[in-house]
């Protein structure tokens, strides 16, 4: 019984350290992404100019945000795995 009390505070506090690290995440992509709007609102001209072989910052910066979203999700996923592993290893000595 004790066993089972001791799996659900563990499920939980993994729980909210994935919460927890899914807001640092978003509010760092929101934190690139809102650099992104500002230039657009307050120098559009600056995202027209050529960055790398012909192609403009507003394309560099783009697409910059769709691979870094994608990164995100991996980092997240793999140390989110991490997270319930150490609880799993936990649980495999309590036993």
């Amino acid at each position: 019984m004790e066993q089972n009390v001791f799996s659900e505070h563990d499920t939980t506090h993994v729980s909210e350290k994935k919460a927890k690290l899914g807001i640092k995440f978003f509010f760092f992509y929101l934190t690139v992404y809102a650099g992104f709007v500002a230039i657009g609102v307050l120098n559009y001209e600056l995202l027209a100019i050529e960055v790398f072989k012909g192609i403009n910052l507003a394309v560099i910066y783009g697409f910059g945000l769709i691979v870094l979203a994608v990164l995100l999700g991996v980092l997240y996923n793999a140390l989110c795995n991490r997270y319930e592993a150490g609880t799993n290893e936990k649980e495999g000595n309590a036993l």
